[in-house]
């Protein structure tokens, strides 16, 4: 990949990437305000602003490395935004919904990408350079935040879903899964390494992550 072409992907796929990695952080926090816990509020995490949320690593370095190394996914993290479940109301029950809000969140921009691609490839914001700029911006917007929806919601914690399935799974099996959390980072590492060798993570992924990209331009464009 020539520097033109890095400079363009960068410019193309940075504000859809930082969109999808922030507001996610700020659903979960917005989503456990809602429910009783102050703490991100009290510590500015609920902010737009993207500074407030960047991760070096998971939000820079990351998505840059998979660009340039021209993979087929581009994925990446905030800093993750701190609920303390002991101020919820119903801590069980309201860490899934909260753990629930980010991936949401995601779908919701998908289908926000979507209608802004259906604008411009409508014409509506013209034929230059800009509304093609635009165009592709919606389509890694739609695609990038898609991925992130699915693949947070493996049920793996401290992924997303593996939080929603701990708030929902009766106390016994519940407890059995948080005890995963301290090794669910190196359980992931495990599965990209795996996934490098072998795409297993491409096929259970992969057909979900098309299958709703088509539902979502099909019903909004």
């Amino acid at each position: 990949m020539n520097l033109d072409h890095t400079l363009q992907a960068i410019s193309v796929a940075a504000i859809p990437m930082l969109l999808a990695i922030t507001l996610h952080e700020v659903a979960h926090g917005r989503v456990a305000l809602h429910f009783g816990d102050r703490t991100a509020s009290m510590l500015g995490r609920l902010s737009l602003n993207p500074l407030k949320h960047i991760d070096p690593i998971g939000t820079v370095l990351v998505p840059i490395v998979l660009l340039l190394a021209s993979s087929p996914f581009l994925f990446g993290w905030a800093k993750p935004v701190p609920v303390d479940a002991r101020n919820l109301r119903h801590p069980k029950g309201d860490m899934a919904w909260v753990a629930l809000a980010g991936p949401l969140a995601n779908l919701v921009m998908a289908v926000g990408w979507t209608i802004l691609g259906g604008v411009g490839h409508a014409g509506f914001l013209g034929r230059g350079v800009m509304a093609i700029w635009l165009v592709k911006m919606a389509e890694i917007g739609l695609i990038a935040n898609v991925l992130l929806a699915v693949f947070n919601m493996l049920p793996i914690p401290p992924l997303d879903g593996g939080r929603v399935l701990v708030g929902v799974l009766p106390d016994g099996p519940a407890h059995a899964l948080a005890r995963i959390e301290p090794y669910g980072l190196w359980i992931l590492i495990a599965l990209l390494y795996l996934n490098s060798r072998v795409h297993v993570l491409d096929a259970v992924l992969s057909p979900l992550v098309d299958y709703l990209v088509e539902l979502i331009a099909r019903v909004f464009t």
